[in-house]
Protein backbone atom coordinates (compact mmCIF):
# COMPACT_ATOMS: atom_id res chain seq x y z
CA UNK A 1 0.00 0.00 0.00
CA UNK A 2 2.57 2.39 1.36
CA UNK A 3 6.60 2.26 0.65
CA UNK A 4 8.77 3.59 2.99
CA UNK A 5 9.09 7.03 1.88
CA UNK A 6 5.63 7.25 0.78
CA UNK A 7 5.04 6.70 4.83
CA UNK A 8 7.83 8.98 5.47
CA UNK A 9 5.94 11.79 3.13
CA UNK A 10 2.30 10.95 4.69
CA UNK A 11 3.71 11.20 8.93
CA UNK A 12 4.75 14.71 7.68
CA UNK A 13 0.51 15.14 6.96
CA UNK A 14 -0.68 13.86 10.51
CA UNK A 15 -2.15 16.00 12.84
CA UNK A 16 -3.36 15.96 16.54
CA UNK A 17 -5.29 18.05 18.62
CA UNK A 18 -2.91 19.26 21.51
CA UNK A 19 -4.66 20.36 24.61
CA UNK A 20 -1.91 22.67 25.91
CA UNK A 21 -3.16 24.86 22.44
CA UNK A 22 -6.96 23.57 22.20
CA UNK A 23 -5.59 23.41 18.35
CA UNK A 24 -5.33 20.33 15.59
CA UNK A 25 -1.48 20.43 15.01
CA UNK A 26 0.77 18.93 12.08
CA UNK A 27 2.53 16.41 14.48
CA UNK A 28 6.25 17.28 14.37
CA UNK A 29 8.48 14.89 17.08
CA UNK A 30 11.53 16.75 18.52
CA UNK A 31 13.07 13.23 16.72
CA UNK A 32 12.71 12.85 12.77
CA UNK A 33 11.71 9.19 13.16
CA UNK A 34 11.41 8.65 16.50
CA UNK A 35 8.74 9.22 18.99
CA UNK A 36 8.69 9.02 22.95
CA UNK A 37 4.81 8.36 24.16
CA UNK A 38 3.74 7.85 27.79
CA UNK A 39 0.58 6.64 28.22
CA UNK A 40 -1.21 7.16 32.10
CA UNK A 41 -1.95 4.03 33.02
CA UNK A 42 -4.27 1.81 35.19
CA UNK A 43 -4.95 2.06 38.97
CA UNK A 44 -4.45 -1.37 39.85
CA UNK A 45 -7.04 -1.50 42.85
CA UNK A 46 -10.11 -2.77 41.44
CA UNK A 47 -11.15 -4.03 37.96
CA UNK A 48 -10.41 -2.93 34.91
CA UNK A 49 -13.70 -1.45 33.23
CA UNK A 50 -15.15 -0.51 29.94
CA UNK A 51 -14.08 3.22 30.56
CA UNK A 52 -10.73 2.32 30.26
CA UNK A 53 -10.90 -0.44 27.62
CA UNK A 54 -12.20 2.81 25.81
CA UNK A 55 -8.61 5.01 26.76
CA UNK A 56 -6.39 2.29 26.48
CA UNK A 57 -7.68 0.57 22.76
CA UNK A 58 -7.56 4.52 20.90
CA UNK A 59 -4.22 4.65 22.38
CA UNK A 60 -3.41 1.61 20.73
CA UNK A 61 -5.07 2.89 17.55
CA UNK A 62 -2.85 6.31 17.87
CA UNK A 63 0.39 3.92 18.22
CA UNK A 64 -0.07 1.49 15.30
CA UNK A 65 -0.79 4.64 13.07
CA UNK A 66 2.33 6.07 14.11
CA UNK A 67 4.16 2.92 13.51
CA UNK A 68 2.56 2.81 9.86
CA UNK A 69 3.30 6.08 9.18
CA UNK A 70 6.86 4.99 9.64
CA UNK A 71 7.67 6.08 12.83
CA UNK A 72 10.02 4.14 15.45
CA UNK A 73 7.88 4.29 19.15
CA UNK A 74 8.81 3.92 22.14
CA UNK A 75 5.50 3.59 24.37
CA UNK A 76 5.78 3.05 27.83
CA UNK A 77 2.79 3.11 30.55
CA UNK A 78 2.83 2.80 34.25
CA UNK A 79 1.08 1.12 36.95
CA UNK A 80 0.12 2.98 39.53
CA UNK A 81 0.45 0.54 42.29
CA UNK A 82 0.74 3.00 45.63
CA UNK A 83 0.45 6.33 45.96
CA UNK A 84 -3.10 7.34 43.79
CA UNK A 85 -5.73 8.67 47.06
CA UNK A 86 -9.36 8.68 47.22
CA UNK A 87 -9.19 12.19 46.45
CA UNK A 88 -7.40 14.83 44.46
CA UNK A 89 -7.39 16.60 47.17
CA UNK A 90 -4.24 14.62 48.55
CA UNK A 91 -6.47 13.72 51.15
CA UNK A 92 -8.80 10.11 51.41
CA UNK A 93 -7.80 6.18 52.06
CA UNK A 94 -4.98 4.81 49.42
CA UNK A 95 -6.91 3.58 46.40
CA UNK A 96 -4.76 0.29 47.00
CA UNK A 97 -5.36 0.03 50.73
CA UNK A 98 -9.17 0.78 49.92
CA UNK A 99 -8.99 -2.51 47.55
CA UNK A 100 -7.12 -4.47 49.75
CA UNK A 101 -9.90 -4.16 52.41
CA UNK A 102 -12.97 -4.49 50.44
CA UNK A 103 -11.64 -7.81 48.92
CA UNK A 104 -9.58 -8.91 51.92
CA UNK A 105 -6.17 -9.49 50.73
CA UNK A 106 -3.16 -7.28 51.21
CA UNK A 107 -2.12 -4.32 48.83
CA UNK A 108 0.77 -6.27 47.04
CA UNK A 109 -1.64 -8.92 46.55
CA UNK A 110 -4.46 -7.02 45.11
CA UNK A 111 -2.00 -4.73 42.88
CA UNK A 112 -0.66 -8.05 41.17
CA UNK A 113 -4.33 -9.08 40.76
CA UNK A 114 -5.49 -6.57 38.95
CA UNK A 115 -2.54 -5.77 37.49
CA UNK A 116 -3.40 -8.89 35.54
CA UNK A 117 -6.97 -8.12 35.17
CA UNK A 118 -6.00 -5.16 33.34
CA UNK A 119 -3.70 -6.91 30.69
CA UNK A 120 -6.06 -9.99 30.35
CA UNK A 121 -8.85 -7.02 29.20
CA UNK A 122 -6.28 -5.16 27.02
CA UNK A 123 -5.11 -9.12 25.20
CA UNK A 124 -8.68 -9.77 24.85
CA UNK A 125 -9.40 -6.60 22.80
CA UNK A 126 -6.20 -7.00 20.56
CA UNK A 127 -4.60 -4.01 22.44
CA UNK A 128 -0.82 -3.96 21.94
CA UNK A 129 1.47 -4.26 24.88
CA UNK A 130 3.71 -1.41 25.88
CA UNK A 131 7.54 -1.58 25.18
CA UNK A 132 8.11 -0.27 29.09
CA UNK A 133 5.47 -1.35 31.74
CA UNK A 134 6.70 0.80 34.68
CA UNK A 135 5.77 0.20 38.16
CA UNK A 136 5.31 3.07 40.88
CA UNK A 137 6.96 1.22 43.89
CA UNK A 138 10.03 0.33 41.78
CA UNK A 139 10.96 3.27 41.11
CA UNK A 140 10.59 4.83 44.59
CA UNK A 141 14.00 6.03 44.02
CA UNK A 142 13.79 8.03 41.25
CA UNK A 143 10.57 9.43 42.22
CA UNK A 144 12.13 10.93 45.27
CA UNK A 145 14.96 12.11 43.75
CA UNK A 146 12.64 14.69 41.70
CA UNK A 147 11.50 15.58 45.08
CA UNK A 148 14.77 16.55 46.66
CA UNK A 149 15.55 18.38 43.23
CA UNK A 150 12.46 20.25 43.29
CA UNK A 151 13.43 21.18 47.17
CA UNK A 152 16.76 22.27 46.14
CA UNK A 153 15.33 24.59 44.03
CA UNK A 154 13.19 26.21 46.66
CA UNK A 155 9.54 24.90 44.84
CA UNK A 156 8.54 22.56 48.32
CA UNK A 157 7.59 22.98 51.77
CA UNK A 158 6.75 20.59 54.75
CA UNK A 159 3.37 20.13 56.95
CA UNK A 160 4.04 18.44 60.25
CA UNK A 161 2.47 15.12 60.14
CA UNK A 162 1.39 15.25 56.58
CA UNK A 163 3.91 15.67 53.62
CA UNK A 164 5.69 17.43 50.99
CA UNK A 165 3.98 20.10 49.12
CA UNK A 166 5.11 21.41 45.99
CA UNK A 167 4.48 25.36 46.03
CA UNK A 168 2.94 26.83 42.85
CA UNK A 169 3.52 30.11 44.08
CA UNK A 170 6.83 29.52 43.19
CA UNK A 171 6.27 29.20 39.01
CA UNK A 172 4.25 31.88 37.17
CA UNK A 173 3.33 28.92 34.55
CA UNK A 174 1.38 26.47 36.59
CA UNK A 175 -2.06 25.97 35.27
CA UNK A 176 -1.27 26.33 32.05
CA UNK A 177 -2.54 23.25 30.24
CA UNK A 178 -5.29 23.11 32.18
CA UNK A 179 -6.27 27.29 31.43
CA UNK A 180 -6.54 27.82 34.97
CA UNK A 181 -7.63 31.22 36.61
CA UNK A 182 -5.47 31.18 39.56
CA UNK A 183 -6.51 34.52 40.48
CA UNK A 184 -10.28 33.48 41.10
CA UNK A 185 -9.36 30.25 43.35
CA UNK A 186 -10.15 31.14 46.88
CA UNK A 187 -9.04 28.52 50.04
CA UNK A 188 -11.70 25.77 50.39
CA UNK A 189 -12.67 26.24 46.89
CA UNK A 190 -11.41 23.36 44.25
CA UNK A 191 -8.97 21.14 45.62
CA UNK A 192 -8.07 23.08 48.77
CA UNK A 193 -8.93 20.84 51.97
CA UNK A 194 -5.64 20.21 53.59
CA UNK A 195 -4.96 22.45 56.64
CA UNK A 196 -1.62 23.85 56.00
CA UNK A 197 -1.25 24.10 52.46
CA UNK A 198 -0.31 27.63 51.64
CA UNK A 199 -2.24 28.05 48.18
CA UNK A 200 -5.47 25.74 46.89
CA UNK A 201 -3.49 24.43 43.87
CA UNK A 202 -0.26 23.34 46.23
CA UNK A 203 -0.03 19.46 46.05
CA UNK A 204 1.43 16.41 47.49
CA UNK A 205 5.17 15.54 46.15
CA UNK A 206 5.50 13.09 48.89
CA UNK A 207 2.78 12.19 52.26
CA UNK A 208 3.91 10.62 55.81
CA UNK A 209 2.09 7.74 57.10
CA UNK A 210 -0.01 9.08 60.26
CA UNK A 211 -0.06 7.76 63.62
CA UNK A 212 -2.07 5.09 64.02
CA UNK A 213 -2.52 4.49 60.34
CA UNK A 214 0.03 1.09 59.93
CA UNK A 215 0.12 1.74 56.10
CA UNK A 216 1.37 -1.67 54.17
CA UNK A 217 3.37 0.15 51.57
CA UNK A 218 6.42 3.11 52.97
CA UNK A 219 9.38 4.16 52.23
CA UNK A 220 11.81 5.82 54.85
CA UNK A 221 12.70 9.05 53.14
CA UNK A 222 14.80 12.14 54.64
CA UNK A 223 11.31 13.77 56.13
CA UNK A 224 9.93 10.70 57.53
CA UNK A 225 11.03 7.30 58.20
CA UNK A 226 7.58 5.85 57.02
CA UNK A 227 6.37 7.51 54.26
CA UNK A 228 5.60 7.12 50.28
CA UNK A 229 5.35 9.12 47.22
CA UNK A 230 2.55 11.13 45.65
CA UNK A 231 0.24 9.84 42.92
CA UNK A 232 1.37 12.77 40.75
CA UNK A 233 5.16 12.28 40.76
CA UNK A 234 5.11 8.76 39.88
CA UNK A 235 4.48 9.78 36.03
CA UNK A 236 6.62 12.67 35.75
CA UNK A 237 9.52 10.70 37.47
CA UNK A 238 9.32 7.44 35.20
CA UNK A 239 8.70 9.31 32.05
CA UNK A 240 11.63 11.23 32.40
CA UNK A 241 13.92 8.27 33.27
CA UNK A 242 12.17 6.05 29.99
CA UNK A 243 11.90 8.86 27.49
CA UNK A 244 14.14 11.59 28.68
CA UNK A 245 13.45 15.04 29.82
CA UNK A 246 11.22 16.27 26.98
CA UNK A 247 9.19 13.86 24.99
CA UNK A 248 6.73 13.79 22.09
CA UNK A 249 3.65 12.53 23.38
CA UNK A 250 1.36 12.46 26.66
CA UNK A 251 -1.87 10.79 26.67
CA UNK A 252 -4.35 10.72 29.48
CA UNK A 253 -8.26 11.27 30.39
CA UNK A 254 -10.06 14.79 29.83
CA UNK A 255 -10.21 14.13 33.79
CA UNK A 256 -6.55 14.63 34.15
CA UNK A 257 -6.13 17.74 32.83
CA UNK A 258 -6.72 20.57 35.67
CA UNK A 259 -5.11 18.32 38.37
CA UNK A 260 -2.77 15.25 37.47
CA UNK A 261 -2.09 16.38 33.90
CA UNK A 262 -1.27 20.22 35.61
CA UNK A 263 0.82 18.67 38.57
CA UNK A 264 2.91 16.61 36.25
CA UNK A 265 4.01 19.80 34.20
CA UNK A 266 4.83 21.45 37.44
CA UNK A 267 6.96 18.99 38.93
CA UNK A 268 9.29 17.77 35.70
CA UNK A 269 9.66 21.19 34.13
CA UNK A 270 11.03 22.69 37.33
CA UNK A 271 13.35 20.13 38.78
CA UNK A 272 14.73 19.18 35.21
CA UNK A 273 14.62 22.73 33.59
CA UNK A 274 13.38 21.88 30.95
CA UNK A 275 10.30 23.38 29.22
CA UNK A 276 8.35 22.21 27.40
CA UNK A 277 7.83 19.04 29.19
CA UNK A 278 5.48 16.79 26.72
CA UNK A 279 5.39 18.52 22.78
CA UNK A 280 1.28 16.99 22.02
CA UNK A 281 -1.00 16.21 25.36
CA UNK A 282 -3.67 14.19 23.86
CA UNK A 283 -6.75 13.82 25.92
CA UNK A 284 -9.78 11.29 25.61
CA UNK A 285 -13.18 11.88 26.24
CA UNK A 286 -15.63 9.56 29.10
CA UNK A 287 -17.54 6.86 28.08
CA UNK A 288 -20.90 6.61 29.45
CA UNK A 289 -23.39 3.56 30.20
CA UNK A 290 -26.95 4.41 29.41
CA UNK A 291 -26.18 8.49 29.70
CA UNK A 292 -24.86 8.21 32.92
CA UNK A 293 -21.38 7.99 34.85
CA UNK A 294 -20.48 4.82 35.02
CA UNK A 295 -20.87 3.92 39.09
CA UNK A 296 -20.96 0.52 41.16
CA UNK A 297 -23.87 2.26 43.07
CA UNK A 298 -25.86 2.57 39.85
CA UNK A 299 -25.51 -0.85 38.67
CA UNK A 300 -23.58 -0.15 35.49
CA UNK A 301 -20.31 -0.29 36.21
CA UNK A 302 -19.30 -3.27 33.53
CA UNK A 303 -15.78 -5.16 32.71
CA UNK A 304 -14.88 -7.12 29.76
CA UNK A 305 -15.62 -10.39 31.63
CA UNK A 306 -19.57 -8.09 31.39
CA UNK A 307 -18.53 -8.74 27.60
CA UNK A 308 -18.04 -12.87 27.41
CA UNK A 309 -20.68 -13.65 29.43
CA UNK A 310 -23.76 -11.66 27.58
CA UNK A 311 -21.90 -13.75 24.79
CA UNK A 312 -20.37 -10.80 22.68
CA UNK A 313 -16.49 -10.67 21.12
CA UNK A 314 -14.92 -8.18 22.52
CA UNK A 315 -13.68 -6.97 19.11
CA UNK A 316 -17.73 -6.00 18.89
CA UNK A 317 -16.96 -3.65 21.43
CA UNK A 318 -13.36 -2.75 19.83
CA UNK A 319 -15.38 -2.00 16.84
CA UNK A 320 -18.34 -0.25 19.02
CA UNK A 321 -15.41 2.13 20.41
CA UNK A 322 -13.56 3.07 17.01
CA UNK A 323 -17.22 3.94 15.88
CA UNK A 324 -16.89 7.65 17.77
CA UNK A 325 -13.70 10.29 17.79
CA UNK A 326 -11.83 9.69 21.13
CA UNK A 327 -12.20 13.81 21.94
CA UNK A 328 -16.22 13.03 22.32
CA UNK A 329 -17.92 11.23 24.82
CA UNK A 330 -19.42 7.84 23.85
CA UNK A 331 -22.72 5.96 25.31
CA UNK A 332 -22.53 2.83 25.68
CA UNK A 333 -25.76 0.42 26.01
CA UNK A 334 -26.10 -3.13 25.58
CA UNK A 335 -28.54 -2.33 22.66
CA UNK A 336 -25.92 -0.54 20.37
CA UNK A 337 -23.04 -3.12 21.40
CA UNK A 338 -26.00 -6.10 20.32
CA UNK A 339 -25.56 -3.80 17.03
CA UNK A 340 -22.05 -3.83 17.01
CA UNK A 341 -22.02 -7.65 17.31
CA UNK A 342 -24.24 -8.49 14.50
CA UNK A 343 -21.80 -6.17 12.87
CA UNK A 344 -18.68 -7.61 13.87
CA UNK A 345 -19.90 -10.83 13.22
CA UNK A 346 -21.03 -9.38 9.52
CA UNK A 347 -17.52 -8.66 8.71
CA UNK A 348 -15.82 -11.75 9.83
CA UNK A 349 -17.74 -13.91 7.58
CA UNK A 350 -17.01 -11.40 4.73
CA UNK A 351 -13.33 -11.72 5.63
CA UNK A 352 -13.33 -15.28 5.75
CA UNK A 353 -14.92 -15.64 2.67
CA UNK A 354 -12.37 -13.32 0.77
CA UNK A 355 -9.69 -15.32 2.91
CA UNK A 356 -10.69 -18.67 1.88
CA UNK A 357 -11.26 -17.77 -1.89
CA UNK A 358 -7.96 -14.95 -2.18
CA UNK A 359 -3.98 -15.41 -1.56
CA UNK A 360 -3.46 -11.79 0.18
CA UNK A 361 -0.55 -9.80 -1.98
CA UNK A 362 2.21 -8.47 0.16
CA UNK A 363 3.24 -6.22 -2.45
CA UNK A 364 3.67 -2.51 -2.19
CA UNK A 365 2.60 -1.81 -5.60
CA UNK A 366 -0.27 -3.33 -8.28
CA UNK A 367 -3.27 -1.57 -7.15
CA UNK A 368 -5.57 -0.44 -9.76
CA UNK A 369 -6.67 3.45 -9.59
CA UNK A 370 -10.21 3.11 -7.14
CA UNK A 371 -8.01 0.86 -4.82
CA UNK A 372 -5.65 3.19 -4.38
CA UNK A 373 -7.66 6.15 -3.92
CA UNK A 374 -9.72 4.07 -0.97
CA UNK A 375 -6.43 3.69 0.60
CA UNK A 376 -5.61 7.21 0.34
CA UNK A 377 -8.73 8.53 2.15
CA UNK A 378 -8.50 5.55 4.81
CA UNK A 379 -5.33 6.93 5.68
CA UNK A 380 -5.67 10.65 5.67
CA UNK A 381 -8.83 10.10 8.03
CA UNK A 382 -6.46 8.82 10.62
CA UNK A 383 -4.02 11.54 10.04
CA UNK A 384 -6.47 13.96 10.60
CA UNK A 385 -6.39 13.49 14.01
CA UNK A 386 -7.53 10.06 13.95
CA UNK A 387 -11.11 9.91 12.71
CA UNK A 388 -11.50 6.51 13.51
CA UNK A 389 -15.14 6.74 12.44
CA UNK A 390 -14.18 8.40 8.74
CA UNK A 391 -11.55 5.36 8.64
CA UNK A 392 -14.45 2.55 9.72
CA UNK A 393 -16.72 4.03 7.03
CA UNK A 394 -13.97 3.57 4.25
CA UNK A 395 -13.01 -0.23 5.92
CA UNK A 396 -16.83 -1.47 5.20
CA UNK A 397 -17.09 0.48 1.88
CA UNK A 398 -14.26 -1.64 0.75
CA UNK A 399 -15.48 -5.31 2.73
CA UNK A 400 -18.86 -4.43 0.66
CA UNK A 401 -17.09 -3.72 -2.68
CA UNK A 402 -18.24 -4.72 -5.58
CA UNK A 403 -16.07 -2.24 -8.11
CA UNK A 404 -13.04 -3.61 -6.47
CA UNK A 405 -11.49 -7.61 -6.93
CA UNK A 406 -11.29 -9.78 -4.45
CA UNK A 407 -7.59 -9.43 -3.68
CA UNK A 408 -7.74 -6.28 -3.47
CA UNK A 409 -10.24 -5.78 -1.02
CA UNK A 410 -8.17 -8.75 0.86
CA UNK A 411 -5.10 -6.75 0.79
CA UNK A 412 -7.13 -3.35 1.67
CA UNK A 413 -8.54 -5.20 4.47
CA UNK A 414 -5.17 -6.38 5.87
CA UNK A 415 -3.67 -3.07 5.48
CA UNK A 416 -6.26 -1.34 7.35
CA UNK A 417 -6.34 -4.09 10.01
CA UNK A 418 -2.92 -3.00 10.97
CA UNK A 419 -3.71 0.46 11.86
CA UNK A 420 -7.30 -0.66 13.35
CA UNK A 421 -6.20 -3.38 15.21
CA UNK A 422 -8.79 -6.06 14.46
CA UNK A 423 -6.62 -9.26 13.89
CA UNK A 424 -9.16 -10.11 11.46
CA UNK A 425 -6.75 -13.03 10.17
CA UNK A 426 -6.62 -14.70 13.11
CA UNK A 427 -10.03 -14.29 14.46
CA UNK A 428 -11.49 -15.57 11.30
CA UNK A 429 -8.96 -18.68 11.87
CA UNK A 430 -9.88 -18.91 15.96
CA UNK A 431 -13.61 -19.04 14.77
CA UNK A 432 -12.42 -21.70 12.38
CA UNK A 433 -11.20 -24.18 14.78
CA UNK A 434 -13.88 -23.00 17.36
CA UNK A 435 -16.77 -24.64 15.06
CA UNK A 436 -14.31 -27.40 14.10
CA UNK A 437 -13.57 -28.12 17.84
CA UNK A 438 -17.82 -28.02 18.61
CA UNK A 439 -18.87 -29.83 14.84
CA UNK A 440 -21.15 -32.66 16.25
CA UNK A 441 -21.70 -31.98 19.77
CA UNK A 442 -25.52 -32.33 20.74
CA UNK A 443 -25.20 -29.42 23.43
CA UNK A 444 -22.85 -26.99 24.59
CA UNK A 445 -21.16 -27.18 28.12
CA UNK A 446 -19.07 -25.34 30.07
CA UNK A 447 -15.28 -25.53 29.49
CA UNK A 448 -13.53 -25.36 32.69
CA UNK A 449 -9.52 -24.93 32.72
CA UNK A 450 -8.35 -25.23 36.61
CA UNK A 451 -4.84 -24.47 37.49
CA UNK A 452 -5.19 -26.43 40.35
CA UNK A 453 -7.66 -28.45 42.43
CA UNK A 454 -10.90 -26.71 43.41
CA UNK A 455 -12.54 -26.45 46.78
CA UNK A 456 -15.81 -27.63 47.29
CA UNK A 457 -17.06 -24.26 48.29
CA UNK A 458 -15.75 -23.10 45.26
CA UNK A 459 -17.88 -25.30 42.78
CA UNK A 460 -20.86 -25.16 44.22
CA UNK A 461 -20.34 -21.00 43.71
CA UNK A 462 -19.08 -21.76 39.49
CA UNK A 463 -22.41 -23.98 39.76
CA UNK A 464 -24.56 -21.41 41.14
CA UNK A 465 -23.10 -18.58 38.92
CA UNK A 466 -23.72 -20.75 35.75
CA UNK A 467 -27.47 -20.71 36.60
CA UNK A 468 -27.53 -17.27 37.39
CA UNK A 469 -25.46 -16.58 33.70
CA UNK A 470 -28.19 -19.12 32.31
CA UNK A 471 -31.17 -16.99 33.86
CA UNK A 472 -29.31 -13.41 32.46
CA UNK A 473 -29.01 -12.67 36.45
CA UNK A 474 -25.66 -10.71 35.54
CA UNK A 475 -25.83 -8.80 39.14
CA UNK A 476 -25.65 -12.00 40.89
CA UNK A 477 -23.52 -13.55 38.51
CA UNK A 478 -21.29 -10.84 39.31
CA UNK A 479 -21.76 -11.03 43.21
CA UNK A 480 -20.79 -14.60 43.07
CA UNK A 481 -17.18 -13.68 40.82
CA UNK A 482 -16.47 -11.10 43.55
CA UNK A 483 -16.98 -14.30 46.59
CA UNK A 484 -15.31 -16.58 44.68
CA UNK A 485 -12.57 -14.08 44.65
CA UNK A 486 -12.74 -13.42 48.06
CA UNK A 487 -11.95 -17.25 48.37
CA UNK A 488 -8.70 -16.76 46.60
CA UNK A 489 -9.81 -18.12 42.75
CA UNK A 490 -10.51 -15.64 40.05
CA UNK A 491 -12.74 -16.45 37.39
CA UNK A 492 -12.09 -15.42 33.96
CA UNK A 493 -14.60 -16.05 31.20
CA UNK A 494 -12.63 -16.86 28.32
CA UNK A 495 -15.35 -16.59 24.94
CA UNK A 496 -18.84 -18.05 24.58
CA UNK A 497 -18.96 -20.79 27.51
CA UNK A 498 -15.55 -21.41 27.96
CA UNK A 499 -14.27 -20.58 31.81
CA UNK A 500 -10.80 -20.40 33.55
CA UNK A 501 -10.30 -20.43 37.28
CA UNK A 502 -6.72 -19.31 38.68
CA UNK A 503 -5.70 -19.40 42.09
CA UNK A 504 -4.29 -16.22 43.10
CA UNK A 505 -1.32 -16.38 44.60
Amino acid sequence: MYTTTQASKLAAKLKLFNTLSRTIEVFQPSNESQVGLYACGFTVYDYTHLGHLRKYSMDDVLVRTLREFGYDVTFVQNVTDVGHLASDADEGEDKLEKGAKKYGQSVWDIAKQFEQYFFYSMDLMGNMRPDISCRATEHIEEQLQMVLELEKKGHTYVIDDDGVYFDTATISDYGELARLKLDKLRAGASVEVVAGKRNPTDFALWKFERPGENRAMVWPSPWHERSFPGWHIECSAMSVKYLGEQFDIHTGGIDHIPVHHTNEIAQAEHSTGKKPFVKYWVHHNFLRVDDEKMSKSLGNFFTIDDVLERGYSPKALRLLILGSHYRSELNFTWENLAGSDKAWRRLLAIYGELFENESSTTQQDGLSDEAQKVSDIFVKALADDLNTAQALAVFWEVAKSSKLNSSERLNLLNFFDRFLGFDLEGEWISSKDERRSTQGDQKKSSSYVYQSELPETVSELLKQRRQARDQKDWAKADAIRDKILQLGYEVKDISGDKLQVNKVD
